[in-house]
């Protein structure tokens, strides 16, 4: 398996990207001096035996009992096991990675007390496979992510469960099993681990890598639905785009262009078209598809930022031995992040419907109703494009902001929350549901293509039009439809889609081309 080397504060987004891949984090060396003299500020500070948040104090609403030296280790071990109580299903291994690795990035810039033995744990458990079950539910996104941090750290003191090789097995059994030991927590450290932004960054970080290869997979089937319905491509010309000055808008168009250059289907109606303009499903894509583009990045760039950044609280500033209590654990960032990835990712799915339900209009298309040819005996495409109607639709309630909800929690101490775990949580759902529509519509496009035949489409197109038909045949009759679409949404999900068309410079989420 990759390794990656991880630089807290300076990480890439590259970098998160490998890591939800599968890629195995390792600190910079570098950071350890500052994780040391943290844990060293947090030494100091107990020893003075002045009442310091999170140190030696109760939490949240009771953040004004004092706490015993004798009962930190205690109180530290209490917060996790009392903090642990999450509901709903086990958030997925490739998400809870990423949420370890954030968290590990933040814990060793040295401004959260925690010691080095404690952080090496957190990196030995990614290292070696050892995956804390984390309950889905439970985090309103401000104090932090504090139940589902809790059942991470829980694993890392015995307690719980952990995903690893052999299954779902018990906390001691699994650290165990790969040669390492549960810790005793230290002063600040339980606090520490479970108070920040962690799991709903990682969900947010997971939704965007997962919508970008969403957005290039509906380029390449919206430039064959073009094409299907015999559509011009006139509207992606660079001039009218350069007037606008969008990035994104300009690139799609750019990309659109590419991908339908050299097709002998829409040279073949070059002149003698009786139609002046396409919908707006074909013709505005560069508008659409490009202004989802730049959300997308907007969003990239805020949760780059929060994944470099320090979200526990108190922070230790080791120079002066200071504990200073903040609000950097509030998830407002994130939770704004995913609800404009939530938008581009509905925008995505509703402009694909759109197509999907043009080619089936033999008023619009000028193709066979419903793709068949041999309507009324056959319904061809007729209840796939409901289905890609109900996924939008979907969509559209799950794309509502979960930024502007908020509940007062702990007793009105924490009373206005960001929401943003489970704003994060539906982006995978509704990436689903959008990839349910790009695959409808790739059979749609290719079925639409092969009546033109003999004439075809330009390269990078039949290239696709012959991936998609080493897996599904053309639709002469009427069959059982839910295979060919299982099928068709694998190559939009595995991103085979966008693999095939690699000589075509597809915009991305960094703006490499």
């Amino acid at each position: 398996m990759n390794t990656i080397l991880l630089n807290p504060g300076d990480a890439r987004l590259t970098d998160w990207r490998a890591i939800y891949r599968g890629a195995i984090p390792h600190l910079a060396p570098s950071c350890w001096p500052q994780v040391e003299a943290s844990a060293l500020a947090v030494a100091r500070i107990v020893a003075k035996g002045e009442p310091v948040y999170g140190i030696n104090t109760g939490f949240g609403k009771l953040a004004s009992v004092r706490i015993e030296a004798d009962d930190l280790e205690t109180l530290q071990r209490n917060i996790v096991l009392s903090h642990a109580a999450g509901v709903g299903e086990p958030t997925s291994v490739p998400v809870t990675r990423l949420m370890m690795a954030l968290k590990l990035a933040s814990l060793a810039q040295g401004a959260s007390g925690i010691r080095p033995a404690t952080l090496k744990l957190l990196e030995a458990m990614l290292a070696k496979g050892v995956i804390p079950v984390v309950p889905c539910q439970g985090s309103v996104g401000a104090s932090g992510d504090l139940a589902p941090l809790s059942h991470m750290t829980a694993v890392m003191i015995g307690v719980g469960e952990a995903f690893t090789a052999k299954g779902r097995v018990d906390a001691k059994q699994a650290l165990a099993e790969a040669g390492l030991t549960p810790i005793v927590l230290g002063a600040k450290e339980g606090l520490a681990l479970l108070n920040g932004t962690q799991f709903s960054t990682a969900h947010a970080l997971a939704g965007l890598f997962e919508a970008e290869n969403l957005f290039r997979s509906a380029l390449i089937s919206g430039a064959l639905a073009t094409d299907a319905a015999k559509g011009s491509d006139a509207p992606f010309d660079p001039r009218i785009h350069a007037l606008r000055k969008h990035r994104g808008q300009i690139e799609t168009a750019d990309a659109l262009r590419a991908l339908m250059a050299g097709s002998a289907i829409r040279a073949s109606h070059l002149i003698g078209d009786d139609r002046v303009q396409d919908p707006y499903c074909l013709r505005c894509q560069p508008q659409v598809m490009g202004a989802s583009l730049d959300i997308l990045r907007q969003a990239a760039s805020v949760l780059e930022t929060e994944a470099n950044g320090v979200s526990d609280n108190p922070l230790i500033f080791a120079d002066t031995d200071e504990a200073l209590s903040g609000g950097n654990f509030h998830a407002e960032p994130v939770a704004f992040a995913a609800d404009i990835i939530a938008l581009a990712v509905c925008e995505i799915g509703s402009l694909a419907e759109r197509r999907v339900a043009m080619l089936v209009d033999p008023a619009l298309s000028g193709l066979p109703a419903f793709l068949t040819p041999k309507p009324g005996l056959n319904s061809g495409f007729m209840i796939p494009q409901v289905t890609a109607a109900a996924l939008v639709s979907e969509n559209k309630q799950r794309a509502y902001p979960a930024s502007v909800d908020s509940i007062p929690t702990s007793a009105n101490q924490e009373d206005h929350v960001s929401m943003a775990a489970h704003g994060a949580r539906r982006l995978m759902p509704m990436i689903e549901n959008a990839a349910g529509v790009i695959g409808i519509e790739i059979l749609a496009a290719a079925q639409g293509c092969d009546f033109h035949q003999p004439l075809e489409s330009s390269a990078p197109l039949e290239t696709i039009r012959t991936l998609v038909r080493s897996s599904v045949p053309h639709l002469d009759e009427d069959r059982h439809f839910h295979p060919d679409m299982v099928k068709a949404i694998a190559l939009v999900t595995s991103g085979a889609l966008v693999d095939a068309v690699h000589g075509i410079a597809l915009p991305s989420l960094t703006g490499e081309r």
